[in-house]
């Protein structure tokens, strides 16, 4: 008998395959094509025989139960045999949905799944949307069969398809238990698709991902160098702050190892680590500064990246590492000359990710540290001369040299060098080089002013190039280098640009040269000409306030009254599209008509125009389809001006003003019907009513050659604060529970008490109410320094009322990122009332670009001594920042 079950067993072994079968259910509905049976072989390659009625199995000697007998041991052979084949399956090549496969005993298997490169080329052919939808939907439904069936198996294999589709944008959360399942394997296969899939699926918001925790802890401890090299790609791609706070002295212990490469992965978590929890880079200084000896470029450059996060978060770190600079300028040295490994050269440049980042991190630690920045000066001059610049790593080194110079305490000469080699940028044929040195010269063109002149005629090249970024960029560059000594020239180059830019260019472009002609015009005429030339080529794109500027300064030039009506009237007639210029236009033929047709103008040849030429252009303005309302109400006040100084004309005047009394646009219906009044009962007077206007002059009393910047002008004019406070009192609540304080004022944030300065406001102090009182001089505090944010306070009493003190308040940022979402809220104890101004922005530059302005004013009857207590909000690094803090430093000037 033994011997009989050998030769059976053998004959079944080759026979196994011969045994027909039928898919009983298929899932996925593809991936599986059954072969065709082979033919049964013994192992010598011959025909196996059957069974004969003579071979008996076990004590049976009935042929029914020799045939019972031989079924069942097939198929023990089958299911054998496929076991076998999926234990060989590589792990993680690919997956697929199991098919369930039965036998004629009805026993059940699961066939091994699809590959994952089988499951891209059928999703590849998909022809649609809909059918691809198609095929991932049955895909994922059998991957959940299949997980429902704990199936082991073929679970690699699945979670990899889960994210193939989740990188093509589908769901595959379901799959976040299986990845823990594979990260508990011990297969290395198993662990490599875990993590990434838990790279992928889980984070913060999701409570699985502290699952891991105890796994991550585990493998961090594994023989196998690969496995923690796993743990703490994981870690530090997705590990949250209590993940953070448990694994801290595992990593701080693998960086101490003395293998480069877990040395090179811990390094780069702990990156992870500092910016979650912060308080936690205190454990991995000792290790930091080891690290930074290390010859190994992986290691060295996950090191340098470390420090430079922990300095740009600690002031006291930075402190610390200011004496690695000596060490750091020395790596540097010899990369750039020695060559510190060939292995790593790029483009014949050694290592530039490294030179990069030492660059980087020097830039921080050398910072507002005179003594720092000296130790750096000489390397950084070797750096920018010794660079190649023909390949692009050499040109990303240089900028970061050229940062790097710029951000420190460097010399004059340094300097020069990098603004130079900005200029060579700008000769570069890759348009991003050249934009990215028009960024940086736009940078530093207020510090180094004379340095990017000099570059001025390459600056002004890129304005004629095609990009529409690059030519925004050169032309907010060239108006920035615009002075008193080159600004006809440079103002000939952007009224070309004004004539071939685009639309989205021109209101910009225009802006700029009413500013800088305003500021440096070297003649009333240059300046009347250059404004005209604007209007005339982009009237429609210049800014609400051009009109009635150019009109007073067109006031303002009496010697040049005739030139320029004859100058605008040969415009309008020309062309009546670009409505701005049509206004100015008939603003001074109505103002200055008569001088229009008596042909008195000695700045050039004078022009024969009659009466009737002048208001048929007038009415032609307001028949137009082109003309907007404010445009007719300019051209039928300049008719009614003309009356006055025209004689034969008036009734046709006349006539033409009554027509508009009964216009569908109510400023128009009213302005001709008060004009017909003058007509018929106040004729004696309509000569008087509508002479010449006087000269005007702006409310800062100042030359339009000496104009300074009235952006925050309206906010800081004095403002009459509301004694009846019962409202106020109820609107309290808010912020100070916010603050914490039950004894203050409420903030009133409002900006529409702020009262516009009105005309003729001389005249109304010498009627009465002026405080002859000379103004108290109250020094400037700084009223907040904290993690780069700088808020100064600097005062202004009132010469109207000496209890109203106004605070500006300049907030500044030393970090560098800006600061965004900027809010300022303050609260003063209640026999003090707090009003905030609108603030005039929301973003606090970093790097001490620009400042943020906000106007507070306070009304302290009682002189009672100043305190105040305030709230900062803002986001900085993605985070959002929320501080409170008190001010007692007010100086006794500001309440006595």
């Amino acid at each position: 008998q033994d011997s009989w079950w050998k030769q059976a067993a053998g004959g079944l072994a080759g026979s196994a395959g011969s045994e027909s079968t039928c898919n009983s259910s298929n899932p996925a509905g593809f991936l599986h094509h059954p072969s065709p049976a082979p033919t049964p072989t013994s192992a010598s390659g011959s025909h196996t025989p059957e069974l004969g009625p003579r071979q008996r199995c076990g004590r049976g000697s009935e042929a029914g139960g020799r045939r019972d007998c031989v079924r069942s041991c097939r198929s023990r052979v089958r299911i054998q045999r496929g076991e076998a084949e999926r234990e060989q399956d590589p792990e993680g090549e690919a997956l697929g949905p199991p098919t369930h496969t039965h036998t004629r005993q009805g026993e059940t298997r699961m066939s091994p799944p699809a590959r994952l490169q089988e499951l891209i080329r059928i999703i590849r052919t998909a022809r649609t949307q809909a059918e691809e939808r198609a095929i991932i939907q049955k895909e994922c439904a059998s991957i959940r069969s299949s997980f429902r069936e704990n199936e082991g198996s073929y679970r690699c294999r699945n979670v990899a398809k889960l994210l193939y589709m989740h990188m093509l944008g589908y769901p595959a959360h379901f799959g976040q238990m299986e990845c823990l399942k594979l990260i508990a394997s011990p297969k290395f296969t198993d662990k490599r698709v875990g993590y990434l899939g838990a790279m992928f699926l889980l984070d913060e918001r999701q409570d699985a991902h502290l699952l891991i925790t105890n796994s991550i802890k585990n493998d961090l401890n594994h023989s196998t160098q690969y496995v923690q090299g796993l743990a703490l790609c994981t870690l530090g791609c997705m590990g949250s702050a209590e993940m953070c706070r448990d694994l801290a002295s595992e990593v701080d212990r693998v960086l101490k190892t003395s293998n480069s490469y877990l040395k090179k992965k811990a390094a780069l978590c702990t990156v992870h680590i500092v910016r979650k929890v912060p308080e936690l880079m205190e454990i991995f200084l000792p290790a930091c500064k080891k690290l930074l000896n290390e010859k190994n470029h992986g290691v060295l450059h996950g090191a340098v990246v470390l420090v430079t996060e922990m300095c740009e978060r600690s002031p006291d770190v930075l402190h610390r590492f200011r004496k690695m600079v000596p060490q750091l300028v020395q790596t540097l040295r010899s990369l750039t000359t020695v060559g510190y490994s060939p292995e790593h050269d790029v483009s014949s440049i050694s290592d530039p990710f490294l030179q990069v980042r030492i660059l980087r991190l020097l830039r921080i630690l050398g910072r507002s540290d005179d003594d720092t920045s000296e130790v750096m000066n000489d390397v950084l001059a070797q750096v920018a001369t010794n660079t190649e610049t023909s390949k692009n790593a050499g040109n990303a080194i240089l900028y970061e040299t050229v940062l790097t110079i710029m951000d420190i305490k460097s010399e004059s000469g340094l300097r020069v060098l990098a603004v130079n080699i900005l200029g060579r940028f700008l000769l570069n044929n890759d348009k991003n080089i050249r934009y990215v040195a028009l960024t940086s010269l736009l940078k530093m063109v207020q510090s180094d002013h004379i340095a990017v002149q000099r570059h001025r005629s390459t600056i002004v090249d890129c304005l004629k190039d095609p990009d529409a970024t690059m030519k925004r960029r050169a032309l907010e560059l060239s108006l920035a280098l615009v002075n008193a000594t080159n600004v006809r020239g440079m103002m000939k180059e952007l009224l070309n640009v004004l004539d071939d830019c685009c639309s989205d260019l021109k209101a910009d472009c225009t802006s700029g040269i009413f500013l800088a002609a305003e500021k440096y015009a070297p003649s009333k005429r240059w300046h009347i000409d250059t404004i005209m030339r604007v209007l005339t080529t982009a009237g429609s794109y210049v800014r609400d306030d051009a009109v009635p500027n150019l009109i007073q300064l067109i006031t303002n030039a009496s010697d040049l009254h005739s030139y320029t009506v004859q100058r605008l009237y040969l415009a309008l007639d020309k062309d009546i599209s670009q409505q701005p210029l049509v206004q100015v236009a008939s603003w001074c033929v109505g103002e200055y008509g008569d001088l229009l047709i008596s042909g008195e103008c000695e700045e050039e040849e004078p022009i024969q125009v009659t009466e009737d030429d002048v208001l048929d252009v007038l009415e032609t303005v307001l028949q137009s389809h082109m003309s907007l309302p404010a445009t007719r109400a300019y051209a039928i006040t300049a008719l009614m001006k003309l009356s006055t100084r025209i004689h034969e004309n008036v009734d046709r005047i006349r006539q033409v003003v009554s027509i508009y009394g009964s216009c569908l646009d109510v400023e128009l219906q009213q302005r001709a019907v008060e004009y017909n009044a003058l007509f018929r009962k106040y004729d004696h007077m309509r000569s008087a009513v509508l002479e010449r206007m006087p000269l005007m002059s702006k409310n800062s009393g100042t030359d339009s050659q000496d104009i300074p910047d009235t952006k925050r002008e309206s906010e800081i004019q004095e403002i009459k604060v509301l004694q009846n406070s019962t409202e106020q009192i109820n609107q309290t609540n808010d912020l100070l529970d916010l603050l914490g304080v039950n004894d203050s004022h409420p903030v009133i944030e409002t900006s529409q008490t702020v009262k516009e300065p009105l005309p003729g406001g001389e005249l109304l102090d010498l009627l009465g109410g002026v405080n002859e009182a000379a103004p108290v001089t109250i020094p400037p505090i700084v009223a907040y320094n904290k993690e780069g944010l700088t808020i100064n306070f600097t005062f202004q009493t009132s010469s109207n009322n000496s209890n109203l003190l106004s605070i500006s308040l300049q907030a500044t940022n030393s970090t560098k990122d800006d600061m965004i979402d900027f809010i300022f809220q303050a609260a003063v104890p209640k026999s003090i009332q707090l009003q905030l101004l609108s603030p005039s922005g929301s973003v606090v530059p970093a790097h001490n670009s620009g400042t943020l302005e906000q106007v507070v004013q306070l009304l302290n009857p009682q002189k009672q001594p100043l305190k105040m207590r305030i709230r900062l909000q803002y986001q900085h690094c993605g985070l959002r920042v929320q501080e409170l803090s008190e001010i007692n430093n007010f100086p006794p000037q500001s309440w006595q």
